[in-house]
């Protein structure tokens, strides 16, 4: 066997970088970047509140699909399409609302929204279905189906 020094495998490597070379017509542009994230994404569904929820919801002559989410959460993103979707698709016969449980905590707390996005199905003024997760579209509408 064939001893070899530490220092001779360290130098046999290829330097997996170059420096730039120092010149004094070389300049360093920094720019800096500001951005301001802006809710513009619009939407079938309606927003709800603390304040609207009792007369959109619990006093809507049709059924209601309330969403309860939030602006920081992933899943509730994930799944605000497909709210729109069925908004669009049901029309007169369903009211479909977000509702922001950050700005809207009253409600989230009555009636124990204890994690997002949660969807809830209401009608004469009754809570009558819950699916709780980012789940698909069939799972949504199979919800909706029972109580049309």
């Amino acid at each position: 066997m064939m001893a070899t020094s530490r220092s001779s495998i360290s130098n046999a490597r290829a330097p997996t970088h170059r420096a730039r070379p120092a010149s004094s017509s070389l300049k360093t542009h920094r720019r800096s970047l500001l951005c301001r994230a802006e809710d513009t994404q619009t939407s079938a569904a309606n927003v709800v509140t603390d304040a609207t929820f009792e007369e959109l919801v619990l006093k809507s002559p049709v059924p209601v699909l309330v969403d309860f989410w939030a602006p920081w959460c992933g899943p509730c993103r994930m799944i605000a399409p497909l709210i729109d979707e069925i908004s669009n698709e049901y029309g007169d016969k369903l009211r479909a609302l977000k509702l922001n449980t950050d700005e809207s905590p009253s409600v989230a707390t009555e009636y124990g929204i204890r994690s997002i996005p949660t969807v809830m199905i209401f009608k004469d003024g009754a809570k009558l279905d819950t699916v709780i997760g980012a789940v698909p579209k069939s799972t949504l509408v199979n919800a909706i189906e029972k109580y049309l």
